[in-house]
């Protein structure tokens, strides 16, 4: 007890910097403005890959920071004619109204869709939406 007497210990509660609807918001923005960047890529007849960071092992066996090529799955499929357009939180789609998609009829109308989407998420349309995506299922 000797050495925890040295120092000045005292209870905290740190506080969040930020607000976690606006937290949900910022990752549901990037997740929007990534699948814009899948559309674009898709009109074009390629496929989209983000780096991330990732450790792994060099050829001496240390531990070395590496980036590897992650393909983004779309939102989006085609189906009935035309396109459907989802909008995820982590894996799960979001109820829009008394559907889960936006059916749009050509993939180039797919990009004013989530333009759509990300404007209600920035005004708060989904909050409520988000926060029900959020909550985990009783066991």
């Amino acid at each position: 007890m000797t050495n925890l007497s040295k120092l000045t210990v005292k209870s905290v509660v740190r506080a969040c910097k930020q607000d976690p609807i606006q937290q949900r918001r910022q990752k549901l923005v990037a997740g929007i403005e990534e699948q814009m960047k899948v559309v674009e890529a898709a009109l074009r007849g390629e496929s989209f890959e983000t780096a991330r960071k990732t450790w792994g092992k060099n050829e001496h066996g240390e531990k070395v920071l590496v980036e590897k090529l992650r393909k983004v799955r779309p939102w989006f499929f085609e189906q009935d004619g035309g396109w459907y357009v989802q909008c995820k939180y982590g894996n799960k789609a979001l109820v829009l109204g008394k559907g889960n998609a936006v059916f749009v009829k050509a993939l180039k109308d797919a990009g004013a869709a989530l333009e759509t989407l990300r404007a209600a998420v920035l005004a708060g349309e989904l909050d409520a939406v988000i926060a029900e995506a959020v909550k985990r299922k009783a066991a």
